[in-house]
């Protein structure tokens, strides 16, 4: 199967336009910042920057992400910065739900497959009745009731349930799907607001 039509499911994608006037090495200068942190590496180059992090703190603005490469390429209006960024973080929560899904379908089996054994048991509840002692029944002692259920019955034959199962299938489920498109939305306003500024103008008196 080719990846690359499903690998956007744990990279985010993007581009957008340098400011006018904005040089490579400007844009680049503008970005080092944000991987100068601990457990962050990186390699720069004339028209590229990759990175790599391992340990990340949870107060890097880009700790969701473990590796990526920011390109700048030539764009009909000028100069484009791209960037493709991977998280492992995205690729569990997408994971996360298959897995209680299969623990779902894998308790159902279970109660299905237990089904024989618990018929059988209920047929072996009603025992035959036990002739009273002579004593007891010239002294007026009832028959013994063989219709009551023993009381160590009841919650022996519980089937397990896939209920919790199916909980955090969906929670993850959701988790995914917020967190792709918020982290899509977040890493393009950090780049916008923190990263791609224009340059000062010199005002000349």
């Amino acid at each position: 199967m080719n990846l690359r039509y499903v690998d956007w499911i744990w990279h985010v994608t993007g581009s957008m336009a340098l400011a006018p006037g904005q040089t490579h090495e400007e844009a680049f200068d503008s970005l080092e910042p944000l991987f100068r942190v601990a457990g962050t590496s990186h390699e720069r180059t004339v028209d590229a920057l990759t990175f790599r992090k391992k340990d990340q703190a949870a107060q890097d603005k880009m700790s969701v992400f473990d590796r990526g490469t920011l390109r700048i390429e030539s764009g009909p209006n000028g100069p484009v910065l791209r960037y493709r960024l991977f998280s492992r973080a995205l690729l569990f929560c997408f994971l996360m739900p298959f897995m209680f899904l299969a623990i779902a379908q894998f308790t159902v089996e279970l109660g299905r497959l237990s089904k024989p054994e618990s018929a059988a048991k209920k047929a072996d509840v009603k025992k035959p009745d036990v002739p009273l002692n002579p004593i007891d029944k010239a002294l007026g002692a009832p028959e013994p009731d063989s219709s009551k259920k023993d009381p160590d019955k009841p919650g022996r034959d519980k089937k397990p349930k896939p209920t919790s199962a199916y909980v955090f299938a969906g929670g993850f489920a959701v988790l995914y799907i917020f967190g792709r498109i918020l982290e899509d939305r977040l890493i393009r306003r950090l780049l916008k607001r923190e990263v791609i500024r224009p340059r000062p103008h010199n005002l000349s008196i």
